[in-house]
Formats: C-alpha cells, sequence, structure tokens
C-alpha cells in the first residue's frame, strides 16, 4: 500500500467514529443531556450542537476541506469533554471506570486529530 493510499484510508477511518458519534447525539439527545454538567445551561442544546460539530468535523476530514481547522477545534472540543466530563467523572467511585475509557478514548483522539492538523499545516 502506498502513502497515499494509507494516509487517505487513515483519514477515513478516523472520521468514522465521529460521524457516528455525532448521529448518536442526535438519536438521543434528551438522554445524553445528563453528560452536561449541571452548571452548564442549555443540556440537550450542547448535545446537539456538539453532534453537528462531530458530523462537520468528519465531513471536513474525509473531504480534505478546512481540515486543519475542523482538527483543531475538535481537539478543543475534545479537551472540553475530558476536562468537563471525564475528570469529573472519575472521582466517582460508581462511574470511575467508564470515565477513564472514555477519558483515554478522548485523548487518544485528540492526539489523532492534532496530528492530522499538522500534516495540513501552510
Amino acid at each position: 500500500m502506498n502513502s497515499n493510499t494509507a494516509g487517505t484510508l487513515g483519514r477515513i477511518l478516523f472520521a468514522v467514529p465521529f460521524l457516528v458519534f455525532g448521529f448518536f447525539h442526535f438519536m438521543n439527545g434528551p438522554g445524553m443531556a445528563m453528560m452536561v454538567p449541571s452548571y452548564i445551561p442549555g443540556g440537550v442544546f450542547w448535545v446537539y450542537l456538539t453532534g453537528l460539530a462531530n458530523i462537520l468535523a468528519a465531513i471536513s476530514i474525509v473531504s480534505g476541506k478546512q481540515t486543519r481547522l475542523a482538527c483543531y477545534l475538535l481537539a478543543l472540543m475534545l479537551l472540553v469533554f475530558i476536562l468537563t466530563i471525564h475528570l469529573p467523572g472519575m472521582s466517582n467511585p460508581e462511574t470511575q471506570q467508564m470515565a477513564m475509557m472514555s477519558l483515554l478514548k478522548d485523548i487518544g483522539l485528540m492526539g489523532g486529530a492534532l496530528i492530522l492538523a499538522s500534516k495540513y499545516e501552510k
């Protein structure tokens, strides 16, 4: 497999989870609203907004249009999730294991977004 094919396949595979996550946000918005911290008003609005952001990022990554910007914004969104959802979840023994898995997943995805963004530097 040449590097162009591998790069294209890698971008598509990297985008797939964000597309799926985005659709999940729209399919179960009210159910996911409980994950929005109570000190942030808007609840389900943020679920739909982040779902849309996930879908748009996936489209950008696959199409190669505005990919650098999309990946930086995606990394920022993942950092917000880490700081506001996963780290606080670590303090609750009942949610600690799931919070750790989600934290590590989002750290890995954030790293991938930053690596991909660096490939599109001018």
